[in-house]
């Protein structure tokens, strides 16, 4: 086992995390990882493997570290993480559902957890609660995202700078990273939603659809200057009505778990949370 940049290095990567995905039931990385790899491949990260059965991959402060399912219950998680470990300088990894083997490696190599991460869900089908109709405050108007007016893009740049200007990922968002979520194949202009009067655009609703069925909130971003008028709640009632005329039937989202206010808005709209729909966030 030891470094490996090259594209067979990638290709495994690749083959290892859609096999822990398809075992798993859910993805092993978060997006940002998956964005990463399609448009800059393994630049500025150090990748460990251990042929098909596993990979270390270090970019930066950020450890994502993947077994693959047939390779699992025999250390290999471990000897990857003490591996990418024992290079100097603070570092953080996410543990996708909470996952018990990864929890204990973390704390084995002094890692403490430091985020958690809830997913919450509810069902938009025929037999689920139905949502509460739409009422769009007057003078307020909600549409669909225009690709070809750069005035859009700019839009959710500044309302998004400015709502997540303290959250480490998603206030990071620049005009590269939205091009490059815009290019992917799930993106929809009519589900990214923006509510604006004329002042100009106030919030936005992005939503993501990974199937036929299943949707996601997937961002909701309220310009500061206009919270405690409600949009937040109009605005993702919004995004949950468009996804269910689209023939969503289950919707998920995610959501800090420190965050009481969002998590109550959630809950007053059927959203529940499972305790093993939790993601935890280990620091060194």
């Amino acid at each position: 086992m030891g470094p490996d940049q090259g594209a067979h290095g990638r290709a495994l990567v690749e083959q290892i995390l859609g096999a822990a995905a398809a075992a798993d039931g859910q993805d092993p990385v978060d997006e940002s990882v998956r964005l990463r790899l399609r448009h800059h491949g393994l630049r500025d990260s150090t990748l460990w493997l251990v042929g098909e059965d596993g990979f270390a991959l270090r970019h930066g402060g950020d450890l994502d570290l993947v077994v693959a399912p047939q390779a699992r219950g025999r250390g290999i998680g471990a000897t990857l993480a003490t591996a990418a470990l024992a290079r100097p300088g603070p570092i953080a990894a996410w543990s996708h559902g909470d996952h018990p083997a990864a929890r204990r490696i973390g704390v084995r190599l002094g890692m403490r957890p430091t985020r958690s991460l809830w997913v919450m869900r509810r069902g938009l089908g025929a037999s689920a609660e139905p949502l509460p109709p739409l009422q769009v405050p007057e003078a307020i108007t909600v549409r669909g995202f225009r690709p070809d007016d750069p005035a859009d893009a700019a839009a959710v740049l500044r309302v998004n700078a400015a709502a997540f200007a303290h959250h480490p990922e998603q206030g990071s968002l620049d005009q590269a990273g939205l091009d490059e979520r815009l290019a992917e194949p799930w993106f929809d202009p009519a589900g990214l939603l923006l509510a604006e009067d004329a002042t100009g655009v106030l919030g936005f609703h992005w939503t993501k659809r990974h199937s036929p069925t299943l949707g996601e909130v997937y961002v909701v971003g309220i310009d500061p200057a206009t919270q405690g008028r409600g949009l937040g709640r109009m605005l993702t009632l919004a995004g949950l009505h468009h996804l269910a005329d689209g023939g969503s039937t289950d919707v998920l989202l995610y959501v800090e778990s420190d965050n009481a206010p969002a998590i109550a808005v959630y809950s007053r709209l059927g959203f529940t949370h499972l305790p093993e729909d939790t993601h935890l966030r280990f620091t060194r």
